[in-house]
């Protein structure tokens, strides 16, 4: 099924350890060389200290291969396919239960090699039959979690995760965007949102602000990076508003619970107001710290209070 992706590779990335295609397509390394030496499934190249490596086109295959064998081939009739025979029953079983499944790996093949054109018609096909908040749940979210963690193991360069994540970001403002000109229907209260200082991780942010419009409600959008000094100027935005920020590595766990009372006296000395939170480093602050403040283990769980 991806035979056409590779038409137009470039060099950045064509070689992979055993461990990359473990982390890529989710089977163990002990199950690819038990594929190898049973079925000759794959041919990799040696090093001259006798490593395997493996082409792109091995880890099209590999995909392609663990698709059929998780929708319930056996991977003893799999490995007597050819590769056009492989690619055909993919195509024949793709619904659209498991597209998702197939957008994945094929924006994983855009990430690597750094494709604008086969990210933007997997996003097409996408939105064929997806709304955007489908794709995003669906498809963004388990990408970027699976991509996080491709990052920690050195599966994928800094290059390559700024790469698609800019790319989703784009696509994320084109749809705030085309909610911006429609009219809040909900007034009874209104959003900013923020980063904390020297946080720039702010996909969650942006999706959580596409939520926030599509439910109806006023918000204001103020980005990374802002010092708590410059937020009481928008108590003036909304009579009920609510602070929301994501805490992804700022601030700091030792500096966090500061930073929420640093908020309280900046913020609610002037006129009480709401602070909701979520990201990782809440967990570092004591679920009761004040009555005013809200925190959230998830985004969905978010979107449930709007």
């Amino acid at each position: 099924m991806f035979n056409y992706l590779y038409e137009k590779v470039n060099n950045i990335k064509q070689n992979f350890s055993i461990k990359d295609l473990e982390n890529l397509c989710g089977v163990k390394a002990h199950t690819i060389r038990i594929w190898e030496k049973r079925y000759n499934l794959l041919s990799p190249d040696r090093t001259e200290t006798n490593i395997r490596t493996y082409s792109l086109k091995s880890l099209q295959k590999l995909l392609n291969v663990t698709y059929l064998v998780n929708s319930g081939y056996k991977i003893s009739r799999v490995s007597k396919l050819n590769n056009e025979e492989i690619d055909e029953y993919v195509r024949r079983i793709v619904s659209d239960n498991s597209t998702k499944n197939q957008a994945i790996n094929s924006l994983k093949i855009s990430m690597l090699n750094y494709d604008l054109q086969l990210f933007l018609g997997t996003y097409e096909q996408l939105a064929e039959k997806r709304t955007f908040r489908q794709i995003f749940t669906d498809v963004f979210i388990p990408l970027l979690t699976e991509i996080g963690l491709l990052w920690q193991t050195n599966t994928i360069s800094p290059s390559h995760e700024h790469f698609i994540t800019n790319l989703i970001k784009q696509k994320l403002l084109i749809n705030i965007e085309k909610l911006q000109y429609s009219k809040s229907t909900k007034t009874d209260k209104a959003f900013i949102l923020f980063l904390p200082e020297n946080e720039i991780h702010e996909l969650g942010l942006l999706y959580i602000n596409y939520e926030i419009l599509l439910q109806g409600y006023k918000a204001i959008y103020l980005g990374p990076s802002i010092p708590l000094d410059s937020l009481p100027n928008m108590l003036t935005f909304h009579e009920s508003t609510i602070f929301l920020s994501y805490f992804t590595v700022r601030p700091e766990k030792d500096k966090i619970k500061d930073y929420v009372a640093k908020f309280n006296d900046i913020i609610c000395s002037k006129r009480e107001s709401e602070f909701w939170m979520l990201g990782k480093q809440t967990m570092h602050i004591s679920e009761n710290s004040a009555p005013n403040h809200r925190y959230f283990s998830s985004i969905t769980d978010l979107i449930k209070e709007l």
